[in-house]
């Protein structure tokens, strides 16, 4: 079984069922992630494997910390000795260590998951912060007010997204922006 096929009956046994609007979400971000391949060359696989992956620790068969990308991370390294490069982008994604910060738990998420490579980073963010709840396209703009209106503006999750904004929005700037650099260039 490769990577990405690994990934994607991994994460449905450990979300469809119990979170299955988290799994179609998954699935619309990994869908997304796709979509990205013409800048990710010989990596394209990586990054949706990891896009599938990125909600997992919101299992409740594994959560522990009630952050999901630590959660999600510690997982898939300690239970399932998933790809190195793989646990990384899952437990840094989507500006995770604004979150950390924000939930006591930055120094346990830096220790223990180097960043991966920012390009990646970048990709991933863009792939989850343009998909809605359900697995639909969306823009970082909405998804940001749908995340701050789930949660609320003071909880920890909308704290989180409100600082993490102005990286999001960079994020998908550079990822557009190589992505229309990709699509331009002769064949």
């Amino acid at each position: 079984m490769g990577l990405t096929e690994w990934a994607y009956s991994l994460s449905e046994s450990m979300l469809s069922e119990p979170l299955p609007r988290r799994w179609s979400h998954s699935l619309g971000v990994a869908k997304r992630a796709r979509s990205l391949s013409p800048i990710l060359g010989s990596d394209a696989d990586l990054l949706e494997a990891a896009a599938v992956l990125h909600d997992v620790g919101y299992s409740p068969s594994i959560a522990t910390t009630g952050f999901h990308p630590l959660d999600g991370a510690r997982f898939l390294r300690d239970q399932e000795g998933a790809d190195e490069r793989v646990v990384r982008l899952v437990a840094h994604h989507s500006c995770a260590l604004l979150e950390a910060e924000e939930r006591g738990l930055r120094h346990e998420l830096e220790t223990e998951f180097a960043l991966e490579r920012p390009e990646l980073v970048d990709a991933l963010i863009v792939s989850d912060m343009t998909t809605t709840p359900d697995g639909g396209h969306t823009t970082p703009a909405a998804r940001l007010d749908e995340i701050v209106q789930r949660y609320g503006p003071d909880t920890i999750v909308g704290r989180f997204i409100q600082r993490a904004a102005p990286e999001i929005y960079a994020a998908n700037e550079r990822v557009e922006r190589r992505l229309t650099a990709a699509l331009d260039q002769p064949m």
